[in-house]
């Protein structure tokens, strides 16, 4: 609780994935990547309740074992075409006793406690209906271009092209770890961006997305570094 708001917590996780199978209950280190995202809850002191939502069964049992809520997922809303707010809405339904609600997606593992209640504190401290994390994007849309008739460049962005690296303004991008948002806005506006969205910005070496085998790889050498491995 924060500011006599009470906080929801859900992660949303599908038994699905197509690039990597079953991905959210893919052993790191020894557990399954979901846990590394409830063990993260688990220890902030602002979230009243941490809920799982899942169409998988065996994703559901790990969450109970864990100790945290859960949620079962209807199949429509558990697709690969799915959105994840549509998801969020959901749980709210299902649990609706809160006046705030943290989505915390799994494939966000390097997301810290801290980063959570930082951002949560941001929210409410800005006053702002929704806040959302971001690190600092590694490549800059002001050195993009599309393609005119498939040969020409037009610049993505307008004005004038920087030509020095030094010279470009810092651009941040969605990360996938942290989303708060007032319950009571996010059920009309359904969806956490908006002109009034504020951001959290977090260190890219904690904004590793897991998609790939690749990324797990990545994962698995920052928790060994982090452990002294």
């Amino acid at each position: 609780m924060i500011d006599g708001r009470r906080v929801l917590a859900i992660v949303p996780a599908r038994g699905g994935s197509k690039v990597v199978p079953r991905k959210n209950l893919r052993n790191i280190c020894g557990k399954p990547l979901l846990a590394l995202t409830i063990e993260a809850a688990q220890r902030s002191s602002l979230l009243d309740l941490v809920v799982v939502s899942s169409d998988d069964r065996e994703i559901l049992d790990i969450a109970t074992a864990s100790g945290v809520d859960t949620i079962w997922r209807p199949a429509e809303l558990a697709t690969d075409e799915s959105p994840t707010i549509a998801a969020v809405l959901h749980a709210l339904k299902e649990r609706s006793a809160y006046n705030m609600v943290v989505l915390l997606q799994p494939t966000s593992p390097m997301r810290t406690t801290e980063d959570i209640d930082a951002a949560i504190r941001l929210a409410v401290e800005s006053g702002a209906p929704a806040c959302v994390s971001v690190c600092e994007a590694s490549e800059s849309p002001y050195w993009m271009f599309t393609l005119a008739g498939g040969r020409t460049l037009s610049p993505l962005l307008p004005g004038v092209t920087p030509t020095r690296r030094q010279d470009l303004p810092r651009v941040f991008r969605l990360n996938g770890a942290i989303f708060v948002a007032d319950v009571r806005w996010l059920e009309q506006s359904e969806g956490f961006l908006s002109a009034q969205t504020v951001a959290y910005v977090m260190p890219v070496e904690r904004s590793l997305d897991i998609d790939t085998e690749e990324d797990f790889e990545s994962l698995a050498r920052l928790l060994a570094q982090e452990r002294g491995l």
